[in-house]
């Protein structure tokens, strides 16, 4: 897509520390990393959610993000990572990514960022849960 950072990286347009290329995704270092060795892993083809990728990719770059997230460990000596992406908010690139972030205990991130807080009671959970479900079931 034309004006697409991500779909110009996968290109070969413009310059990026590749960790990893195959006909299906290209992972990359992020140009401003949580911690040193935060990678991106992106579709090769212009995907801007992942509502968006096709059901039958979805399995085959997972699998590549487990793959991704594994070396990342290895290869830093990390003692884990943070695997996660967004959609549309907070996403500063329409292109679905995931981001592989290494970890270590004591590293300072806590909760990535985002507050954490209680449904006021079970009903008010069940009803979030009745919706969630009746959308799965209208499909």
């Amino acid at each position: 897509m034309d004006g697409c950072l991500f779909c110009e990286i996968a290109a070969g347009d413009r310059p990026a520390f590749l960790v990893h290329a195959d006909e299906h995704i290209v992972a990359f270092l992020d140009t401003r990393p949580v911690f040193p060795g935060h990678t991106l892993v992106v579709p090769r083809a212009h995907v801007p959610t992942l509502h968006d990728l096709p059901a039958e990719a979805v399995g085959g770059y997972f699998q590549q993000v487990q793959r991704i997230a594994g070396a990342v460990e290895s290869a830093l000596e990390a003692q884990g990572t943070f695997v996660a992406l967004n959609n549309r908010i907070s996403q500063s690139v329409p292109h679905l990514h995931t981001h592989v972030v290494p970890r270590r205990k004591g590293d300072g991130l806590r909760g990535f960022f985002w507050p954490r807080t209680k449904y006021t009671d079970d009903a008010q959970a069940r009803e979030h849960a009745a919706a969630i479900a009746a959308a799965l079931a209208a499909g």
